[in-house]
């Protein structure tokens, strides 16, 4: 399977796109941070960040997008941008056919370092880890990306296990409702 996790971000947008193999293996095949001036007017860089995406979709063709989700923060206007930047990212994969899932912050680092609390220090030093890089990816945004990915790559059969059995139980009710009316 292969993953395009997303950091989403108006001055610093995290891009990357791993590969899973057989059990927890994940490689690595790309890594960028798109980075926009923050004098610049926000369409303009909500632009930016969509060309950019378009081109990695439409370049590495995912499978799945990952992205993190927006989640309170004191500063209102670095929400709005995040989840703009999300947004945008949501879009491009959605008009190309490509799932899109969401991840918390608590969950990716969860995921990767064994505690949903870490700092972004202790994420960089597993992503470098557990993708055999040579250096650690910088920015914190990179590394992020990379993380959400892998995170999404060790979640997913669980996640595939989940709708099948939220469809099987919703089958269930459909074919027990018919059984009652029959019955009326």
């Amino acid at each position: 399977m292969r993953v395009m996790g997303v950091d989403p971000g108006l001055t610093r947008c995290g891009l990357s796109v791993v590969e899973s193999g057989r059990g927890r293996r994940v490689v690595a095949l790309d890594v960028d941070v798109v980075r926009t001036p923050a004098q610049t007017p926000v369409p303009e860089r909500l632009l930016a960040i969509s060309d950019s995406v378009e081109h990695w979709l439409d370049t590495h063709l995912p499978d799945v997008v990952a992205i993190e989700r927006v989640f309170s923060q004191h500063n209102v206007s670095t929400v709005m941008g995040t989840a703009q930047a999300g947004g945008v990212v949501a879009l491009a994969a959605a008009k190309r056919g490509i799932d899109v899932h969401f991840h918390t912050p608590s969950e990716v680092k969860a995921a990767v370092t064994g505690n949903g609390s870490a700092d972004k220090a202790q994420v960089t030093a597993m992503v470098t880890r557990i993708l055999a890089l040579q250096a650690k990816p910088t920015p914190a945004d990179a590394a992020d990306a990379l993380a959400l990915a892998i995170c999404h790559c060790w979640r997913a059969p669980m996640i595939a296990r989940m709708a099948a059995a939220q469809e099987k139980a919703a089958q269930q009710r459909r074919t027990f409702a018919a059984k009652i009316e029959a019955a009326r």
